[in-house]
């Protein structure tokens, strides 16, 4: 991809909301996502100057023991921007779940009370079972195409505070009526997924398309069907990349960090985490659970985590000159913005802050194809 003229690269961090600890894959964790917990990870990332805050949708826990305590994402978002003032979150919402005009309203009510803070994450897909946990049995293809509906939809509801109708297969709206509405044309919509669906979705109606960590080779491969559905829908294109991180001083003790960060999982727990790969008919997870050789995808791509977490199980694993060196090629490849993480969240947002995203912004601006 062309390297002229591209926006700064934005940093976002994570809410653990299924708990956080030095340790993980353990029954229980060491840091449970408790709301005063969770506000200090929100204010360590807003301290550091963090952009936006990823917070994702879970149905049970899926980085402990599921019945291990998790905290809803409704909730906790809401209460977490009353109690910030410039951070952004992008909160991840399931289409379906909830009515949209609904939703349009509960969105527009937390976009004005966070002062225009709110993006949201349309997750059609889903965990293997998950759906079923809370009797949703709809299929792959379904799901995005409703999902497709809920977005034209609630844009529809926040252009005007006016009765709006709208008839679709999956959302109907009879003169419903969202006010007051919501600030600068609303929350930007983040959409991922690798099948085929995924990306003629994320071409008609994603603001920016989200995939989670692979190899360079894996992600140019997605970016470049992914700008052809884009291409189609003559739509814009921009790139977010999900990635967890593990970084100290020394590569050696970036590799000790990673092997300790599992080494206390329980066998229930990877129990759990395999039976949902293996049933999983979602191709980026299949893709994340990849087995390889130590977990290395690449020589500083670790895949250890996606035997205890559903969903992103990939980290970057160096010193903070090779993970700026990595990131730096990833925004060759075309991506403006990367969702960051690491366990614990608290000290590893600082790290990051402080010994990563310089290394990888100076990197970067080396390039000399910044917006001045």
């Amino acid at each position: 991809m062309s390297t002229s003229k591209r926006p700064s690269p934005l940093f976002d961090w994570f809410i653990p909301i299924d708990g956080d600890g030095q340790h993980i894959g353990t029954r229980r964790a060491e840091r449970p996502p408790t709301f005063d917990y969770l506000r200090k990870v929100v204010d360590a990332a807003e301290g550091n100057g963090f952009h936006s805050l990823l917070i994702p949708t879970r149905f049970v826990n899926g980085l402990f023991e599921e019945s291990a305590p998790l905290s809803e994402t409704w909730t906790t978002v809401a209460a977490l921007a009353a109690v910030t003032k410039r951070i952004r979150f992008l909160v991840a919402v399931r289409p379906g779940f909830i009515s949209a005009g609904l939703f349009a309203q509960m969105a527009a009510t937390l976009d004005q009370i966070s002062g225009g803070r709110l993006d949201i994450n349309v997750v059609p897909g889903g965990i293997q079972g998950d759906f079923e946990r809370v009797g949703e049995k709809i299929d792959h293809h379904t799901r995005y195409a409703r999902a497709e509906e809920f977005i034209e939809s609630l844009r529809l509801l926040w252009e005007r505070p006016l009765p709006t109708t709208f008839n679709g297969q999956y959302v109907s709206l009879e003169d419903a009526v969202v006010s007051p509405g919501v600030f600068n044309g609303g929350p930007r919509f983040y959409l991922g997924g690798a099948s085929n669906d995924a990306l003629q979705l994320a071409g008609r109606q994603a603001d920016v398309y989200l995939a989670w960590i692979h190899t360079k080779e894996n992600i140019s491969s997605f970016i470049e069907r992914a700008n052809a559905k884009f291409s189609e829908a003559g739509r814009p294109a921009r790139y977010g990349l999900r990635t967890h991180l593990v970084v100290r001083d020394t590569e050696a003790a970036a590799w000790d960090a990673a092997e300790e960060l599992i080494a206390r999982a329980d066998p229930e727990v990877r129990r759990q985490r395999q039976a949902v790969t293996s049933s999983s008919q979602m191709v980026g997870q299949k893709a994340q659970a990849q087995v390889v050789k130590d977990y290395l995808l690449a020589p500083n791509l670790w895949n250890g985590i996606s035997t205890v977490r559903v969903n992103c199980g990939t980290a970057l694993v160096g010193t903070p000159e090779q993970v700026a060196a990595e990131l730096r090629d990833y925004w060759r490849l075309g991506i403006d913005e990367f969702i960051l993480s690491g366990y614990p969240h608290i000290e590893e947002c600082d790290r990051a802050a402080t010994d990563l995203l310089p290394a990888t912004l100076s990197l970067i601006q080396e390039e000399g194809s910044l917006d001045a």
